[in-house]
């Protein structure tokens, strides 16, 4: 129960902060303001919540965990469950703050989105970059990692990621936070959630089998 919370919580957190600030503050901070938010917001829960449950608040990294070997398919299957509702609180403490009318920073591709990016090039950017998330999120939390960096890696990496590919698909790499606003806005969002859980699964489970077949160790 208490890793559940504690996902929960996380994962909430994430698209409060995340999201919040591409739709209430993105025209103060742009993009580099929104990329902050979300990896500020993975430095502050790895080290509120990283002690109880590992701080995954992402179905990706918990796929990825599990192939790599460090967690069992009932945790999985129950940090899944914590991480999507999570999401979906979060986006719904979001809607209820700013309204539905501006949107939610759901994810996307596409004529009418950001960059106006292609499908492939969305899928591309989505396996790759989180199979480089998910190696970063194995290696500083392996033995013999530097004790207490983890934290700083990982929201690091993700606000490079954000920098990087906002423009592209707005940055998903976590079904979850894709989830959460796609559910409340629907339409394109909703049509196009799809590929926001087929790539991050694959850059997982991609990321995760170079530890598991130790070519990283």
């Amino acid at each position: 129960m208490q890793k559940f919370v504690a996902e929960f919580i996380g994962t909430l957190t994430l698209v409060l902060f995340g999201c919040g600030a591409a739709v209430l503050g993105a025209d103060n901070v742009g993009q580099l303001g929104v990329a902050l938010a979300f990896g500020f917001a993975i430095v502050a829960m790895a080290y509120g919540i990283g002690p109880i449950s590992g701080c995954h608040v992402n179905p990706a990294v918990s796929l990825a965990a599990f192939v790599a070997g460090r967690m069992g398919l009932r945790d999985m299957a129950l940090y899944w469950i914590a991480q999507f509702l999570g999401a979906l609180a979060g986006a719904g403490i979001l809607a209820a703050i700013a309204g539905l009318a501006g949107g939610l920073g759901q994810n996307g591709w596409g004529p009418g989105y950001l960059g106006e990016f292609s499908m492939q090039a969305a899928l591309i950017f989505e396996v790759v970059m989180t199979a480089l998330f998910v190696i970063v999120i194995l290696g500083s939390t392996s033995e013999g990692a530097p004790a207490g960096f983890a934290g700083l890696a990982i929201g690091i990496t993700l606000a490079v990621i954000h920098i990087v590919g906002i423009q592209v698909t707005g940055v998903s790499v976590n079904p979850a936070r894709s989830f959460g606003p796609a559910v409340l806005v629907g339409g394109q969002a909703l049509s196009q959630l799809w590929l926001f859980f087929v790539a991050p699964a694959a850059g997982a489970v991609l990321g995760a089998l170079l530890y598991r077949f130790k070519v990283l160790r």
